[in-house]
């Protein structure tokens, strides 16, 4: 694993936007960066990353079985009661769902850590499956990257395969926050990746998703059959229409159950069930959060995302933290890897599950040790 410099494409701005990627400046600075590429090779992908992919995300899909089993569980992971059924019963009869993310520590060498399961919110995934995708079929016409290098990517076909699991005989609506330029792209995206699959694919806003007789419909009152939602369970759970969703009608993606494994919470039941395994750090439910970190040790939040709210401090006792909403949740304790560094920048791989295939990786790199909502996203090359 090495990262290296390229030429960056001549208007590329215009290129990605033409894509569907507009949101590829944040504040003022770049987001998408493609002035330098990671590249691996094939058995570092198939080693390193591959294959500890599909290994945690069985082990997930274990603990979901385990959690919905046990009230206690549900209760440690802050599941409201109220939502109970609902989630083990989103679990008991299957429903279907389309993506997760495992964020890893990995320099080329040894056992990739991972350090967070990310099963709800897509945040990357219209960069990890289309734009770096479309930027290496450029950079091979263009002479910039050998003939036969490649990418750890079927994240698009293996959406469309996911999609297949959905009946195509009503429309599926898919429903982002209006104004926000990322989610829309994401959920525009995902409705191509549907619409490939023979799906009639709606967009709707969440706020115009509206509630009659205990039925979600649309702008039209048209009942919403299935919905992929872009606003995590942990917020659906506490929010006043909330509380019609256990009993409505609607099929939501990401299922209800994704609510067990997309919780830092279950990073602490992983390592407890599964001590010693290579890809897992030590992590712990923090029973005293008003108390200083540790030295070795991160602190984070049950729903933190993005970095929000994040404690860390290093072995030689440096402390860094990040703001945020998230002060009213549990708190876990992970043990401290600290992000490889490739010159001036701190990397972060993010590998992506689809369905139930470990699909594609996305590159993250910030110039802290906490990659936070403006970490930039290099794409990758893999290359013997």
């Amino acid at each position: 694993m090495k990262k290296i410099s390229i030429e960056e494409r001549p208007h590329w701005q215009r290129i990605v936007e033409s894509q569907g990627f507009d949101f590829h400046t944040i504040d003022g600075e770049r987001y998408w960066d493609e002035r330098g590429y990671y590249q691996f090779s094939e058995a570092q992908i198939s080693r390193d990353l591959e294959a500890p992919t599909a290994e945690i995300h069985q082990l997930c899909l274990d603990m979901v079985e385990r959690v919905v089993a046990s009230e206690e569980l549900l209760t440690r992971l802050a599941i409201p009661a109220a939502f109970f059924d609902l989630v083990r019963d989103s679990w008991r009869q299957g429903h279907p769902h389309l993506y997760g993310r495992f964020d890893f520590i990995y320099d080329g060498t040894g056992p990739a850590k991972c350090i967070e399961a990310n099963y709800d919110t897509p945040t990357s995934l219209l960069e990890a499956g289309s734009a770096q995708l479309l930027w290496l079929e450029s950079g091979i016409a263009a002479g910039l990257l050998p003939a036969h290098a490649s990418q750890f990517n079927t994240i698009a076909e293996d959406l469309v395969q996911a999609f297949s699991a959905f009946p195509a005989d009503a429309p599926f609506h898919f429903s982002a926050m209006s104004g926000s330029r990322e989610d829309r792209g994401t959920t525009d995206f995902l409705r191509r990746m549907a619409a490939h699959a023979g799906i009639d694919t709606r967009h709707i806003d969440i706020e115009d998703i509206g509630l009659q007789n205990g039925r979600f419909v649309d702008l039209d009152g048209q009942w919403i059959q299935r919905l992929f939602k872009l606003h995590a369970w942990e917020h659906i759970f506490h929010e006043p229409f909330g509380k019609a969703v256990p009993g409505c009608d609607t099929q939501f993606v990401e299922p209800a159950w994704k609510s067990i494994i997309s919780n830092k919470g279950v990073l602490a039941l992983l390592w407890e069930y599964n001590q010693g395994h290579p890809n897992l750090l030590p992590t712990y439910l923090d029973r005293a959060p008003q108390q200083p970190v540790a030295p070795g040790w991160v602190r984070k939040p049950y729903f933190s995302r993005e970095g929000a709210n994040i404690a860390l401090r290093t072995r030689d006792g440096q402390l860094l933290e990040e703001d945020g909403p998230y002060t009213d949740a549990p708190y876990i304790l992970q043990e401290l890897a600290p992000l490889p560094r490739f010159g001036d920048s701190y990397t972060l791989v993010g590998s992506w599950v689809i369905g139930d295939l470990a699909s594609g990786i996305g590159i993250r790199e910030d110039d802290s040790l906490i990659t936070k909502d403006t970490s930039r996203f290099l794409p990758h090359v893999v290359l013997d």
